[in-house]
């Protein structure tokens, strides 16, 4: 008896956006931490998704074909053939000029297949129907917004498309850029997963928007002067949250509790001259008052 690991049925997008250099996936599944295992990506070379009876492998061995010099359809190729049980398996793969392919093995449950289009591809096992697929696609293609604003757009039209027939569990988005990440030392632009929650996609989506919120960059019409109304509710806050030690406090202190306010809420990238202050972090000390 051939011994099968489990499904992962699932739906992902892989996708690059030769512009800025960023590639990713996003995926979604009625799997126990989906991202652990479906998303694949290195800076500068390319994204891989490997789902159904995924095959693991396909992530670090298809990237690595890729940076030798490899086509995507290469990569597809020898990925595949060399894997007795590529039948089983779906993989889609995005290269950094935008070349995508999307492979699925004719023993997967349906419905299951794939689309690619213009800096991505798309596929699915085990939906509720083909509109999952095309429809995740399509919003890619339509949406704006930086390269992780673009798959999770694909991912919630997806879901609401009709999704993993299964259910809903775990979600992942993975994005990766040549020294896009924390401080500029790393490649990780973003890595965030929902391994076990009733409504993953909505869950990904807030956390996204809290990654935004801590490492975002601030816009410089952004960037407001602490007076009147800004100065009465920031001392108000700070106040009522202990940074400062009564609402007359002289501005020396009203800044000193500001500061560190924002390192203690991990909004040192968002830090500005003394007298102003990031509009999304006034926003925040506003909605966070207790």
């Amino acid at each position: 008896m051939t011994h099968r690991s489990p499904i992962i049925a699932t739906f992902s997008i892989v996708g690059s956006d030769p512009a800025t250099g960023e590639l990713g996936v996003a995926v979604q599944s009625k799997f126990l931490g989906v991202g652990s295992v479906v998303p694949w990506a290195k800076a500068g070379v390319g994204a891989i998704a490997t789902q159904a009876f995924a095959n693991p492998a396909y992530g670090p061995d298809g990237l690595k074909m890729l940076e030798e010099g490899l086509t995507v359809e290469e990569v597809f190729h020898e990925l595949t053939t060399k894997d007795p049980q590529s039948q089983d398996r779906q993989l889609g793969i995005v290269d950094t000029n935008g070349n995508a392919e999307s492979f699925t093995g004719n023993d997967c449950y349906e419905w299951a297949g794939g689309v690619t289009g213009k800096g991505y591809a798309a596929q699915g096992n085990i939906l509720v129907n083909k509109e999952t697929v095309t429809e995740m696609g399509k919003a890619f293609e339509e949406a704006t917004g930086s390269l992780a604003d673009r798959l999770l757009a694909g991912l919630q039209k997806a879901q609401q498309a009709g999704g993993d027939s299964r259910g809903k569990q775990s979600a992942a988005l993975y994005v990766v850029k040549e020294k896009g990440g924390y401080g500029g030392l790393s490649d990780t632009l973003v890595d965030l997963r929902v391994d076990d929650h009733p409504d993953p996609i909505v869950e990904l989506e807030r956390i996204y928007q809290l990654h935004q919120l801590y490492f975002g960059e601030t816009n410089e019409e952004d960037i407001l002067k602490v007076e009147a109304e800004v100065m009465q509710d920031v001392t108000l806050h700070l106040y009522r949250l202990g940074y400062i030690s009564s609402r007359n406090v002289e501005e020396n202190e009203l800044y000193r509790g500001l500061t560190t306010y924002l390192h203690t809420e991990n909004f040192e990238g968002r830090e500005q001259h003394e007298g102003w202050i990031d509009k999304k972090v006034y926003e925040y000390l506003l909605e966070h008052n207790s």
